[in-house]
């Protein structure tokens, strides 16, 4: 037959069985948080990104204001200075209108120059006249001799503005200065400018149709515009640049980091589709804001403008803010930390606080396991204990012998016997009375009757052993609530244990002091041996005690009596000094102490 264990009872560590949940819950809460707190950092960033790149955006937009009333400004002053120029009577011109008609002669004298700087170079040529025409939007350019025959020109004139067709330039000769700019004269909607070189080998004639006088009109109040706009403006703008809506060049100023001729944002923007675009780039490692817009002459999109602003001040606003909250979260992150250890370091110690509450329960429970069965051994050693003392003064009556020098020797021998049978009954009493649990009765005593008669009892045993007993109370009876006979017990316990402590000559005082805060207070000081502060700490353990003979149950006993009562215990006590017992006791009784208590 095989045998098979059956567990009874298991200690287990509860630590073992416990999750780790409180400092886990405050984990994923901090977790949380902090992802909150991430969260929120980075919308707040965008948000401060917004925020500042929209006053840059409305920066840019103040500044292409700027350049758009600049701009249509000189236009109109261009457009005025023409129309008194074609007019009858004759009206001085101020030095403001014609500011921008004397910059727009410079303009075409100075492609003028260019061409001269190229017939020096010995590089000029057909191809070259054409392309540079097609480039400046020139309606033509042409390069006479000295005779007045054209050399190169960047057009012919079958197809004149506002003529039908032509004859080509008569007869096999070239065609001459004078024909040239005879019928250049007699086109309406053509103006041109003959410069001739300063060595008088040649004319360079340059003319514009409507179309091209239009773009070089915009152009030159654009550029105006652009230059009176750095004089006083510009803080912060990195680049500008205007294109008109066949991507011709208008003005710019400044590095633009790449063109967009080609772009479809230009489109959009062009076609009225997107009103403003801006965007973060880059242009010689710097950081800019770029604002694409349409260029308004009139109320109506001439063409499109592109700015650049830097973004230095920008950035680092959002950089200081992004290392604040990284700050910030790495302080969260550490007082998270810290708050799991304090919270790990805490459930440990209550954890282990629990586990020592459960062994004194444990231990308390086998105790009064151990201490029932042992009251129920000393009740059954009281029989037979009995039966021996009855038995050994039967011996001394009935059985004494009769040779004088063994009476002697007899007398001793029960002697000792009725002794020790005397000590043990009382170590059996002692004992069987802190086993006993019985209900308190409380009546109303006074409590100096109580202490007088602990005097007379222990007076005599007091002289013989040379110990003095004072007392110290007034004639005014102290009434209080109590069980006369287990408070006499537990006063008898304390002065017994203070006669025990002095081994030689000695005294006891027993003092009453008045009533206060609803408590009488009673002191019993001896002049004994002392106690240290781990003893003091220990005196009411019923597993603790310093005697030789005896279980060394009385404090704990007078210690469980004045509990029932409601009272409290303090023990002053120096090593070799005595200790004084201060009792205090409630005056009254309370709702706890109204009905019966166990002791």
């Amino acid at each position: 037959m095989s045998s098979e264990g059956k567990i009874i009872w298991q200690h287990a560590h509860p630590g073992n069985n416990r999750p780790f949940i409180q400092p886990l819950a405050v984990a994923l809460v901090c977790a949380v948080f902090i992802g909150l707190i991430l969260t929120m950092g980075v919308m707040d960033l965008r948000r401060s990104e917004q925020t500042l790149e929209g006053f840059m955006e409305n920066q840019g937009l103040r500044i292409i204001g700027v350049v758009e009333r600049l701009a249509m400004e000189n236009l109109k002053t261009m457009i005025q200075a023409s129309q008194k120029a074609s007019g009858s009577a004759f009206r001085p011109l101020t030095e403001q209108v014609l500011s921008p008609q004397v910059f727009f002669t410079q303009k075409v004298v100075e492609m003028a120059r260019e061409i001269d700087n190229q017939w020096k170079t010995e590089h000029l040529s057909a191809s070259y006249i054409r392309r540079y025409a097609q480039e400046k939007n020139l309606w033509l350019v042409a390069v006479l001799n000295a005779w007045g025959e054209v050399i190169f020109a960047s057009r012919s004139f079958s197809d004149e503005p506002g003529r039908g067709k032509t004859s080509e330039a008569r007869g096999s000769g070239r065609e001459r200065d004078g024909d040239l700019l005879t019928r250049l004269g007699r086109l309406k909607n053509v103006g041109f400018i003959a410069l001739q070189r300063p060595d008088g080998s040649g004319t360079i004639v340059i003319a514009l149709d409507q179309d091209s006088a239009h773009y070089w009109g915009t152009r030159v109040s654009v550029e105006k515009a652009i230059e009176k706009l750095g004089e006083g403006q510009g803080q912060g703008l990195i680049y500008l640049t205007v294109r008109d809506k066949k991507r011709l060049l208008l003005g710019n100023a400044g590095k633009v980091p790449e063109e967009l001729i080609e772009n479809p944002l230009v489109a959009n923007i062009l076609g009225g589709t997107q009103k403003i675009e801006s965007r973060k780039v880059l242009n010689d490692g710097r950081s800019i804001l770029e604002i694409i817009a349409p260029l308004r002459l009139d109320n109506q999109v001439a063409g499109i403008i592109r700015l650049g602003l830097e973004r230095g001040n920008t950035d680092q606003i959002l950089n200081e803010n992004q290392r604040n909250i990284f700050v910030f979260l790495a302080l969260i992150v550490l007082i998270t930390l810290l708050s799991m250890w304090l919270l790990y370091h805490d459930q440990n110690r209550h954890l282990a606080g629990i586990v020592e509450m459960e062994r004194q329960l444990e231990k308390a429970e086998r105790l009064s396991s151990l201490g029932q069965l042992a009251a129920g051994v000393a009740h059954e050693i009281r029989n037979p204990l009995n039966a021996i003392s009855m038995a050994s003064q039967r011996l001394k009556r009935e059985f004494m012998p009769a040779d004088e020098q063994k009476i002697k020797e007899f007398d001793i021998i029960t002697g000792v016997i009725r002794d020790e049978i005397r000590r043990l009954n009382g170590i059996i009493e002692e004992f069987l009375t802190f086993s006993k649990s019985r209900k308190l009765e409380l009546r109303d005593c006074p409590i100096q009757e109580v202490l007088q008669k602990i005097v007379h009892l222990i007076s005599a045993d007091a002289v013989s052993k040379g110990i003095a007993i004072r007392t110290d109370w007034e004639e005014r009876p102290v009434v209080i609530p109590m069980d006369m006979d287990k408070l006499q017990q537990a006063f008898l316990n304390f002065v017994k244990n203070a006669m025990e402590s002095i081994s030689g000559e000695g005294s006891i005082t027993l003092s009453i002091r008045k009533p206060a805060k609803g408590r009488v207070g009673l002191r019993i000081t001896d002049t004994g041996c002392g106690m240290t502060t781990q003893e003091v700490e220990r005196i009411f353990n019923p597993e603790y005690t310093t005697k030789e003979k005896g279980l060394g149950l009385g404090l704990p006993l007078a210690h469980e009596i004045i509990r029932g009562h409601g009272g409290e215990i303090r023990v002053l006590s120096r090593k070799g000094e005595g200790t004084t017992f201060e009792i205090l006791l409630p005056v009254e009784r309370h709702n706890d102490a109204k009905g019966a208590k166990a002791v």
